[in-house]
This record gives C-alpha cells, sequence and structure tokens, in this order.
C-alpha cells in the first residue's frame, strides 16, 4: 500500500443548552473533534477525556501542555475536572445523560454536528464560528475557515483526472465502515474534485458498516484505507485471503492513510484533503 504521512486539526455543530454570549476561555470537553477545534482556533481545552485514544484516533501527534486528561469519556473524572475550573463544559449528544452530574462544576453545553438533514459543510461553519466566540477571538473562526478552502482548492487544482474512491476503515478483519453520502470524507472529496464510488446508503454519520466482500461489487474503485487498524491486522493483510482476492489489492489500487478523526469537521477535513491529496499525487507519479 502506499502511505502519506502529516498531522493536522478537527471540529463539530454547538447546539446550546446554556448561554453563550459570555466568553469562556477555560473549556473542558468529551467530545474529541471540539478540542481538536478549539487548539486548532487558539484556545485548546483544558480537559479532554481518553487523551491516548484521542491522539491515535485523530492523529495527534502532540497535546497542548495545558489540556490534561479527564478519564473517560463515558465516565469522566469529575475530581480532575473541577480543579481545571472551567468556565464551560462541552458534551456531544452521546454524553448529554452526564450533564446533571457536570452541571454543578461549570454550565453544560450539547454539541450536535452530525445530525440529520442540512448541509454537514454550513453545519460545521456555525460550529466553528460558535467555538470561537466562545473562546474569545470570532476572527480565528473565519481565518480557519479560509485556510481549509484554501487548501482544498489547491489539491483539486493540482489532482488530474482520477479513478473513483471507496474511503473505508476496517472494523475487524472482515467488516468495514465505508464512507458515503453526508461523511466528512465525502463531503472532501466532492471539494476536491474526486468521485466517490460507494453510493449505498448511510447512517447520520455518514458511513455504512459492511462485510468486505461488498467491495467486490465495485472493483474499478481504488481503495483508501483509514488507520487506526483492528488488533486483528496489525501485523499485516497477508493473512486475509478475501482482501488479496479483491480486484483494487490485486492491482495495488489500494492507498492507506494514517489516522483522520472521521467524525470531525474542518480541521479533518483539511488532514484528511492534505494526506490523501498527497497520496494520489504520489500514486500518479509512481
Amino acid at each position: 500500500m502506499s502511505r502519506a504521512r502529516r498531522p493536522w486539526w478537527a471540529l463539530a455543530w454547538l447546539a446550546a443548552l446554556a448561554p453563550l454570549h459570555v466568553t469562556a476561555n477555560e473549556l473542558v470537553t468529551l467530545d474529541w473533534t471540539v478540542a481538536e477545534t478549539l487548539t486548532a482556533l487558539g484556545t485548546p481545552p483544558v480537559g479532554l477525556a481518553e487523551l491516548p485514544q484521542y491522539q491515535r484516533w485523530t492523529g495527534a501527534e502532540a497535546v497542548p501542555d495545558v489540556t490534561r486528561d479527564i478519564g473517560l469519556r463515558a465516565q469522566p473524572n469529575r475530581e480532575l475536572i473541577a480543579q481545571q475550573s472551567p468556565d464551560h463544559i462541552l458534551l456531544s449528544p452521546l454524553f448529554m445523560r452526564l450533564s446533571d452530574q457536570l452541571g454543578g462544576i461549570a454550565p453544560v453545553t450539547g454539541l450536535s454536528t452530525y445530525a440529520p438533514g442540512g448541509s454537514l459543510w454550513q453545519r460545521l461553519a456555525r460550529t466553528t464560528h460558535t467555538l470561537a466566540a466562545l473562546g474569545g477571538d470570532e476572527n480565528a473562526a473565519s481565518a480557519l475557515i479560509q485556510d481549509v478552502e484554501a487548501s482544498l482548492a489547491r489539491h483539486r487544482a493540482a489532482l488530474g483526472e482520477q479513478p473513483p474512491l471507496i474511503v473505508l476503515q476496517f472494523i475487524d478483519a472482515r467488516h468495514l465502515r465505508v464512507f458515503g453520502e453526508q461523511s466528512l470524507f465525502e463531503a472532501v472529496m466532492e471539494r476536491m474534485g474526486l468521485v466517490n464510488a460507494w453510493r449505498e446508503p448511510t447512517n447520520q454519520w455518514g458511513f455504512s458498516t459492511v462485510a468486505l466482500e461488498e467491495l467486490l461489487h465495485h472493483p474499478e474503485a481504488t481503495l483508501v484505507v483509514v488507520e487506526p487498524l483492528p488488533a486483528s491486522l496489525q501485523a499485516g493483510f497477508s493473512g486475509n485471503a478475501l482482501w488479496q482476492h479483491l480486484p483494487a489489492v490485486r492491482q495495488q489500487r489500494v492507498i492507506q492513510l494514517p489516522a483522520v478523526w472521521s467524525f470531525g469537521g474542518f480541521p479533518s477535513a483539511a488532514r484528511f484533503a492534505d494526506l490523501l491529496g498527497d497520496a494520489l499525487t504520489a500514486s500518479d507519479a509512481t
């Protein structure tokens, strides 16, 4: 597999359940997407859940010194959170059940990015502006979005005609998440002028959960594998007979990318565009 590496950032859409008109520079979040966005905006969170897993899944090689691990996303350590004296705590809908527990420490705001309906890109823009305002620098949002759009435009101009792609992550050796409509990856590909070969129904996060053999129905597509890989594949793909039988594998039309947070926002979008664009350019050169 060809391989590309370069770090970048990520995000999510904010639906306020507590007032957001007051600047709150000391922020705690359980949401990795929000954490990467705040970091990219120059106001990294003072508390974040599951730092090692955050780095593994987002590709963040370093975490700001001010950011402390506050335990598990599903069971954060209230004492550690309180020690950070946050002005605000940001939660995703998955963990809003914790709002009563954490509301005694600081105001809690719910986050909703991949909700059904509307344009994902527009929701990400609203998130960026809201988080920038919460962090005290509204101009940072416009700068971030402009940088991402410029990066996508550069990649689109640099890439010639490309074969259709299928972007996937392994759940285990026989099952996949394949990204299609409403996914961050497809939104990026569209803006890079690339074609997503996966047109099957997806969930609200933009992926289909399928068996590996479903890829046999798309022999024309180049496969883009996004890390991390499950433990069963850490040793490689040589023992996976079905994978080796796929046309794209036999014809060496497979790209393996470092981790990108697939449920992220503009920062993750830019990271994915950089990694994929570089890999496609290298593949063309070869």
